[in-house]
């Protein structure tokens, strides 16, 4: 899904986790949550570490630190 605001990706990977969890029974939201989180803080990291190599990824690290702040708001 492209474009969209740090708060609807934040949606969706919580979203997303839940459902990977175990598509029949509710996920707890508090584990979907961290693995969103989790997800989230590895994607800054490999930015933070490509930002020598590719301007374009340490780009986004503003964009995943919004995710990770809207992850922790639902």
């Amino acid at each position: 899904m492209k474009n969209q605001t740090p708060k609807q990706k934040a949606a969706y990977l919580v979203a997303l986790f839940e459902s990977i969890a175990h598509p029949t029974i509710d996920c707890d939201r508090q584990f979907a949550k961290e693995c969103a989180r989790r997800s989230t803080e590895q994607l800054i990291d490999c930015s933070v570490s490509y930002d020598n190599y590719n301007a374009t990824w340490a780009s986004q690290v503003g964009y995943w630190e919004q995710v990770k702040q809207e992850i922790d708001k639902l």
